[in-house]
């Protein structure tokens, strides 16, 4: 059994049991090493892939500074979802350095590490859309790893998909929680959006001053080297 079902009245859990977490810890290292062999081609051109342990090192690390900030909440909102300490930044930035594929197998891996840590499911598939597709979508910052200002379009992009995902989950399984005379789904829509672009608002504040871009910018040289 992965799961126990936890009722309290109308309320069901899901809870990992123990050989739920061994499966989700054996899921996360097989999907980091998978985002490793997808994020450099050989240097012959050949299209072949190579597995870098420089490079799984940096996900890693981002990883776990993205976990260790996650739990430094300057605010927490009633019914899920925080203003973190920069850690959705840290998450985004294997795609930053890796590309799209490096990115999105590692956002999905520290999606299924903050299950590990800070379980809140209603419905298996509630699990899905708030723990692997919305934290996986911090992978998107792939997608300009190589343009100019590469990071900052890439973080926006990351955390406009999470904020889709959350607002999806917010208006399917949290409709009950909606404020008085508001839909679900612009409640969804806002509710998420306060603490998710509260963070980003301030992380782009920092990233906008150029000491800290350029020092963002030496580490991807030291990442791909």
């Amino acid at each position: 059994m992965l799961y126990n079902v936890i009722t309290d009245g109308d309320d069901i859990s899901y809870i990992p049991t123990t050989l739920g977490k061994a499966v989700l810890v054996i899921v996360i290292i097989a999907l980091l090493a998978i985002a490793v062999a997808f994020a450099r081609k050989k240097a012959s051109g050949k299209g072949s892939l190579k597995l870098s342990a420089r490079q799984l090192a940096f996900c890693a690390v981002s990883i776990a500074l993205g976990t260790v900030l996650s739990n430094v909440k300057l605010y927490r909102f009633p019914f899920g979802g925080s203003v973190t300490l920069f850690s959705m930044l840290f998450i985004c930035l294997p795609g930053y350095w890796f590309g799209l594929g490096a990115g999105l197998i590692t956002g999905v891996a520290y999606g299924i590490l903050q299950l590990l840590i800070d379980p809140f499911v209603i419905h298996p598939a509630q699990l899905l859309v708030d723990y692997i597709l919305a934290f996986g979508a911090f992978g998107l910052s792939g997608l300009f790893s190589h343009q100019k200002k590469g990071l900052i379009k890439g973080y926006l992009a990351g955390i406009v998909g999470r904020w889709i995902f959350a607002t999806v989950s917010g208006w399917i399984f949290f409709a009950e929680y909606a404020w008085e005379g508001w839909a679900p789904l612009p409640y969804s829509l806002v509710y998420n959006g306060i603490y998710i672009y509260t963070e980003a608002a301030v992380t782009l504040v920092i990233l906008a001053v150029p000491y800290v871009q350029n020092a963002f910018t030496r580490v991807k040289k030291m990442a791909l080297e």
